[in-house]
């Protein structure tokens, strides 16, 4: 397990991921482990086209949200990220939860790094938090980081 080589930080650009951040990076630091900059976009759910032509290109703007994530994502690696730590920038969609487990066993990720509180609370109400099950599912250790 230790030393870590290689650590996975998910993050939804929310002010508490990047408290966790701070904790991957150090561990990064530390271990002179790669860092791996995820994040999933979460796919659209598909209903009945309604009849007659549409001017909405469910597609297009699926692509448009990976660009932008993917923009993002390289934009916090120059930003937020010392110099000294390899990165590798990762944007996905789908499931949320699914594609952190499926990047974990991929990538052979030693550790992931994820904040506590990325979502609103309805959200978790509703669907469950993300943290919560990344850790039950991840096929290694996760560190949670409270944000409050």
């Amino acid at each position: 397990m230790l030393p870590f080589k290689k650590i996975l930080w998910p993050t939804d650009f929310s002010e508490p991921s990047f408290v966790a951040l701070k904790a991957a990076n150090e561990l990064a630091l530390r271990f002179n482990a790669e860092l791996c900059v995820m994040h999933v976009v979460s796919s659209l759910p598909v209903a009945s086209a309604p009849s007659g032509p549409t001017s909405f290109n469910v597609s297009l703007y699926e692509e448009e949200l990976l660009n932008s994530a993917d923009r993002t994502v390289k934009e916090i690696i120059t930003k937020k990220i010392p110099d000294k730590i390899k990165t590798n920038p990762i944007v996905r969609a789908g499931l949320v939860t699914d594609e952190i487990i499926r990047e974990a066993e991929k990538q052979k990720i030693n550790l992931i790094v994820i904040a506590t509180h990325g979502e609103t609370a309805w959200h978790r109400f509703i669907f469950g938090s993300v943290t919560e099950k990344v850790v039950r599912m991840a096929p290694c250790p996760v560190l949670t980081v409270h944000a409050s």
